[in-house]
């Protein structure tokens, strides 16, 4: 008896041959199924794709060798393995099986230890095939996993240092030999220190990314204020490019349920990546409005926060696959360049049950945005 019951389709224009052979496979354990032409081997190939078939080459209409080709062109069935059987026993006959796409080879009258053992033969190679696939698959993916972990700590964990080195030189040129460094400019090294302390914690969540979840750790949080210390934070870097920062946010922005640190890497991701890919002396906007549902409704449903700049912009061409893992911009750096960064922003705003989009035209600036449902909602 056979390991396992793999589904074999037997095609003869003999009844009897057809009888002989479903009784002979039906004892080894193998589930059977037949056909008595080509046509109704393609029919029933299409309906349920076999794990082997034993094909005879001698039939009314349509010969095995059709039935093998017509397999063979088809990319659902053409790794179906097909053995031939004959009577035709002529070297070129099993040539010509072999050049159609056939596996093997059995002339008439048949053996069944001969049959048995070819079919186990091709039906092994086939679970080869599959186990390797299979082995395949979870090598790309474990790689795949390993890249976010690369490209998370090079994108996430490099702003706050670059951040924390220049408010270091910006001191060291003083020329004074005793520095004095104030508190307010400690709290922020602070600060920058527990972040990345934070992103590096996250990177062991990341593979959650893969699985389509992200753990959340929320509080109610004023994004207001969390955009106003992102403002802080970001001066000596906004003063290197010679950018200005304007924020524009009204007072009564309402409380959102979510993760400060999870948003805080969104917005430092769109904050970097605005200056990295405009010139030098760029105007950024941070500005954070109220949604209502209708005009007439008090009650607001969520806020919009954006993040607009007055740069080069993005080929509206790009927009679609922006957002996507891995992607990499067409063209001049200064244009596009992100692979991981607004990936990981997608997945975070929308794990707080928001959407994130970009609105731009070449030559006229972009502008990224993403939605929160308030607290009250």
């Amino acid at each position: 008896m056979t390991s396992d019951s793999s589904n074999i389709l037997v095609v003869d224009d003999t009844p009897d041959n057809l009888r002989l052979l479903s009784a002979m496979l039906s004892e080894q354990g193998y589930k059977v199924r037949k056909a008595l032409n080509g046509k109704t081997a393609l029919n029933t190939i299409c309906q349920v794709p076999p794990d082997l078939i034993l094909l005879d080459i001698n039939m009314p209409s349509m010969n095995g060798y059709e039935v093998c080709q017509q397999l063979k062109e088809d990319v659902k069935t053409k790794d179906i393995p097909v053995i031939f059987i004959s009577a035709l026993d002529d070297v070129l006959d099993k040539v010509k099986a072999f050049d159609v796409g056939g596996v093997d080879y059995i002339s008439k009258p048949f053996q069944t230890e001969e049959v048995i053992a070819r079919i186990e033969n091709q039906l092994t190679i086939q679970r080869q095939k599959k186990r390797l696939q299979q082995e395949i698959k979870e090598r790309e993916k474990t790689e795949q996993t390993l890249r976010v972990y690369l490209h998370a700590v090079s994108h996430d964990l490099r702003n706050p240092v670059i951040g924390f080195s220049l408010i270091l030189k910006k001191f060291l040129q003083q020329e004074q030999e005793s520095l004095a460094i104030s508190r307010k400019v400690l709290e922020q090294m602070s600060k920058s220190c527990d972040r990345q302390l934070n992103l590096i914690n996250s990177l062991v969540e990341s593979q959650q990314f893969e699985m389509g979840g992200i753990n959340l750790e929320t509080t109610p949080l004023n994004l207001a204020k969390l955009s106003q210390q992102l403002a802080t934070e970001w001066q000596p870097m906004l003063e290197e490019k010679k950018a200005e920062l304007y924020l524009e946010i009204p007072q009564d922005v309402p409380m959102v349920q979510a993760d400060s640190d999870r948003l805080w890497r969104v917005l430092e991701n769109l904050m970097a990546n605005a200056l990295k890919h405009n010139d030098p002396g760029t105007q950024l906007t941070l500005k954070i409005d109220i949604i209502r549902e209708e005009k007439q409704d008090l009650k607001p449903r969520k806020i919009c926060c954006s993040l607009k700049d007055n740069g080069v912009g993005i080929d509206p061409k790009l927009v679609e696959t922006l957002f996507q893992r891995y992607h990499r911009g067409e063209g001049a750096k200064k244009t596009l360049g992100l692979g991981l960064g607004l990936y990981l922003c997608r997945k975070i705003i929308e794990a707080h049950g928001g959407e994130i989009g970009v609105a731009t035209e070449p030559g006229q600036g972009a502008k990224f945005w993403f939605t929160l449902p308030t607290l009250d909602s």
